[in-house]
C-alpha cells in the first residue's frame, strides 16, 4: 500500500484511502485483501495496524485501523456510542431530490438462488442515514449520505428501498455497470477525549469524474 494512501496518521490511528475492488477481510478464496497490505502499514511499529470497521469491497475512501489494541478497543466504543461522523458521496441511478433522513430496520436473508442480502425488516436493527441530493445528471443523481448507524450495506439498501434509486454499478442491490459501484467514503471524524480528534478526507476517485 503506498504511502499517498494515507490520510492520516499518528501514535494510535491510521486512516487509509482503500481502493474500491479490494476486501477489508480474507475472501474464502484467499485472493488478496487488505491483510496482505498491513505489513507495509506498519511505520516503524512492530504490529500490524487493525481494520476498526468495515467498508464493502467495491466501497473506496476512508478506512480506520488501529495501531494498538487499547486503541482498537476506544475507537470500537466510538462508533458504539455515537461519536464517529461519516460522510459518504454516491451517484444513485435515478433522479432524486431534496434531503431527508431514512428510518428503516434492517435484517439479513439468504437463499440458495441469490445468496445473502440485507433486506427492510421491522424486526431487524435500527438503522438511520441522512441524505441529501447534490447534482442531477440526466437520470442519475450524486447524492451525500451520512449514516447516524453502521449496519452492513445500510447505504445500498437505504437508497436502493428508501429513495427507490439503486447506488450505480451496485451488483446485488441495483445492477452492475462497467465503471463499478459509485460509493466512496469521504470523510471520517472520530473525536478523541482529552486528545484531538481523527480527521481525514479521501478524494474523489477517477470513476467518479465521468457518471
Amino acid at each position: 500500500m503506498h504511502g499517498d494512501r494515507v490520510l492520516f496518521i499518528d501514535g494510535e490511528a491510521l486512516v487509509i484511502d482503500k481502493p474500491t475492488g479490494l476486501p477489508v477481510d480474507r475472501p474464502r478464496d484467499g485472493s488478496i485483501s487488505l491483510e496482505n497490505h498491513l505489513e507495509s502499514l506498519r511505520f516503524g511499529f512492530q504490529r500490524w495496524p487493525t481494520a476498526v470497521h468495515r467498508l464493502d469491497r467495491d466501497t473506496s475512501g476512508c478506512l480506520l485501523l488501529a495501531r494498538n489494541p487499547k486503541a482498537g478497543a476506544r475507537f470500537q466504543q466510538a462508533f458504539e456510542q455515537g461519536l464517529v461522523e461519516k460522510r459518504y458521496l454516491a451517484v444513485l441511478d435515478g433522479v432524486v431530490e431534496g434531503e431527508g433522513l431514512i428510518e428503516m430496520a434492517l435484517g439479513k436473508t439468504s437463499t440458495a438462488e441469490d445468496g445473502w442480502r440485507i433486506v427492510p425488516d421491522e424486526r431487524g436493527k435500527a438503522a438511520r442515514t441522512h441524505w441529501r441530493a447534490i447534482e442531477t445528471r440526466g437520470e442519475r443523481t450524486l447524492v451525500e449520505f451520512k449514516p447516524e448507524t453502521g449496519r452492513t450495506h445500510q447505504i445500498r439498501v437505504h437508497a436502493a428501498t428508501g429513495l427507490g434509486a439503486a447506488v450505480v454499478g451496485d451488483p446485488v442491490y441495483g445492477r452492475a455497470d462497467r465503471i463499478g459501484m459509485l460509493l466512496h467514503a469521504a470523510e471520517l471524524v472520530v473525536q478523541r477525549p482529552g486528545k484531538d480528534p481523527i480527521k481525514a478526507e479521501a478524494p474523489i476517485p477517477e470513476r467518479f469524474e465521468n457518471w
